[in-house]
């Protein structure tokens, strides 16, 4: 049997100008196309996007307190550059979390509330 990840779908008020935000930030192209849904992804396959516009979209909020809505999950985008990445990002249109637990990892929100990070590895030192 072979099984593999294909694609991590998200609801928001406009799918299409979600898929926008992530085409930019992440450099992906678009695979498929109807009027409420969209699906890109990376330019030589692999695991793609897809957005689909809820009209009773409730974004999340990060972090959750009693009662609000809960982010279901979130991306992780792994950069060589964090402040340069933050900056476009921030340009793109996401916004930055009020709260940022980790030195090396931005918490950001997209247009739509998503929570996504991006993150720097851990480099081993010179030698």
């Amino acid at each position: 049997m072979s099984v593999r990840l294909s694609t991590v779908a998200f609801e928001a008020s406009d799918a299409h100008a979600l898929a926008g935000f992530y085409l930019r930030l992440l450099g992906y192209v678009v695979r498929a196309e109807e009027p409420d849904w969209m699906l890109i992804g990376p330019l030589g396959g692999g695991t793609a996007l897809a957005f689909e516009t809820s009209s009773g979209y409730v974004p999340p909020v990060w972090p959750a307190g009693p009662g609000d809505q809960r982010m279901m999950l979130h991306l992780d985008i792994e950069v060589d550059d964090l402040a340069a990445e933050t900056a476009r990002a921030l340009a793109e249109g996401a916004r930055l979390a009020d709260h940022q637990p980790q030195e090396d990892v931005r918490v950001f929100l997209d247009p739509a509330g998503h929570p996504f990070c991006l993150w720097v590895p851990e480099r081993p030192a010179p030698q």
